[in-house]
């Protein structure tokens, strides 16, 4: 398949897969919530996001192989090329290895961390999932090197049916073995399985399709130096996603037990769907921001273009955020289960904190191509460190909401305040213009918005699915007709209307 057959055909895979995530995480959690249990599935979401932790091990090295894969390659350095693989391989190996050392002082230690908040059968439970998880671990470091290879050498289509495969097969089964009255345990088991597959997958499919080789040679220390400034910053950020979305179930599972544990994830796995809203809108403008500013970094078009694309992805974000407000609570007890009540509020609370950076990703876009991440990237570690520390003090007070509430603090205060007033004073963006622009967005979605809350919550209060389903498509009708006709512009329509009508015609 030709390079750009396979860049169209990755690109409409990536957003099956990302609708495949969001059936599975809709459709597949709540049978998995039930037959499962809230103390199990806090057990399961906790033994993960503990071991979550290790994988900052990477260091940002995948991304460098990629850049530098496509680096070598395109100057014809194939040489050069086998020659990183082999020095990369063997600095994974070293990583799995002391992967494996931690993970297995974290097994030995499970006892310690979470004697006052579980029993003494799920820590049994959870060392055996932290076993099987940790070697898990180990054996990915030195195989993922092949993943990011496929990805350098922009073989798109076949690591996304794999994992489309994968994806399909894991809950398939999962749902048979909790039938069968399998747990937590069963999951891990499973999960591990379908990951090795995979990662064999691609080691052979390099092997035979690609003809990839691995030189084993002396270090190029140099070489090793200059990989290490560029993998820092995206090692930075990758410690900062763990500290925001991992240590609310460590902290959770040493001072409340595995129940808060479940309903913080489930507000977690909520976040997670909708972050990727946004990130699937602004991937469209990232070539053209980023010749923008290698060709003239015109300030004012630029800044204009962040606005634009801002409230493009605000007619998103938005929308989900609003209805999540009005819908919501009866949508996570109606999904999850009464138990799970609690997880609105604190995804509400991830919902609001991750709104201003979810409309204005661009930005980052920005950055990367004046390369001016330093600041950014440094204000993240502090603000996640806060988070860590106003996390574990909160949830002594008030469990998972208390860790939902630093979380949320942290983001306001770094992604929202501090960065719109970085990206306003440093990087010339009209940051007062866009704000602008979205309050007079958003002036008639929150009218409608609060008059549908009053509607559910005091006139026709929702207690089963027909009427959420009911009342959630009147409320997207009357949100559509008053968005179409108040707040969005005659570009805007024409790029969401347009290809609906082009598709009526026909």
């Amino acid at each position: 398949m030709s390079k750009n057959n396979q860049l169209k055909a990755g690109a409409a895979l990536n957003y099956v897969v990302i609708v495949l995530n969001i059936l599975v995480g809709l459709l597949y959690t709540p049978y998995m919530l039930r037959m499962m249990g809230q103390s199990e599935y806090g057990l399961y979401s906790l033994v993960a996001s503990v071991i979550a932790y290790l994988t900052v091990l990477d260091l940002g090295l995948g991304n460098a192989i990629v850049r530098y894969t496509s680096k070598f390659k395109a100057e014809g350095k194939q040489k050069e090329q086998y020659e990183m693989f082999g020095m990369f391989l063997i600095l994974y190996i070293v990583i799995g290895c002391i992967a494996l050392v931690g993970g297995l002082a974290l097994y030995f230690n499970v006892d310690r961390l979470f004697d006052e908040t579980m029993t003494v059968e799920e820590i049994s439970r959870a060392q055996t999932m932290m076993l099987i998880l940790v070697f898990n671990l180990a054996f990915t470091f030195p195989m993922s090197i092949f993943g990011s290879i496929l990805t350098a050498y922009e073989q798109f289509v076949f690591p996304k049916i794999v994992n489309i495969a994968r994806i399909i097969l894991n809950t398939c089964i999962m749902i048979a073995l909790l039938s069968l009255g399998y747990r937590a345990v069963a999951m891990v088991v499973l999960l591990t399985i379908f990951n090795v597959v995979t990662l064999l997958l691609n080691f052979f499919y390099c092997r035979t399709k690609l003809r990839i080789q691995i030189h084993f040679v002396a270090f190029r220390w140099d070489f090793l130096r200059e990989v290490a400034i560029y993998s820092f910053w995206i090692f930075l950020n990758v410690i900062m996603d763990r500290i925001y979305w991992s240590t609310g179930q460590f902290v959770l599972g040493a001072v409340s037990g595995t129940i808060a544990v479940s309903v913080f994830a489930v507000a977690i796995q909520l976040e997670h769907l909708y972050m990727q809203f946004s990130t699937s809108i602004s991937g469209v403008f990232l070539p053209k921001v980023t010749g923008m500013v290698a060709l003239q970094n015109n300030e004012k078009e630029i800044s204009d273009l962040f606005i634009k694309v801002g409230r493009i992805q605000n007619i998103v974000m938005s929308f989900i955020l609003f209805a999540f407000i009005v819908f919501g609570q009866p949508f996570v007890i109606l999904w999850a289960g009464e138990e799970y009540k609690e997880a609105y509020v604190m995804t509400l609370l991830f919902f609001v904190a991750l709104y201003i950076p979810l409309i204005q990703n661009l930005g980052i876009t920005i950055l990367q191509a004046r390369n001016q991440m330093r600041f950014r990237s440094l204000l993240y570690i502090v603000i996640a460190a806060f988070a860590l520390l106003a996390e574990y003090l909160l949830a002594k007070v008030w469990g998972g909401i208390g860790c939902a509430i630093a979380v949320s603090i942290a983001l306001l205060l770094g992604q929202g305040l501090i960065m719109n007033i970085y990206y306003q004073v440093k990087q010339k963006l009209n940051i007062v213009g866009f704000w602008k622009e979205i309050i007079k967005m958003n002036a008639i979605p929150l009218l409608v918005s609060a008059f549908f809350y009053w509607l559910t919550h005091s006139v026709i209060p929702i207690d089963s699915w027909l009427i959420l389903i009911g009342m959630a498509l009147l409320y997207t009708l009357v949100y559509v007709a008053t968005c179409g006709r108040f707040s969005i512009n005659a570009y805007e329509k024409e790029l969401i209307f347009a290809p609906l009508m082009r598709r009526l015609r026909r």
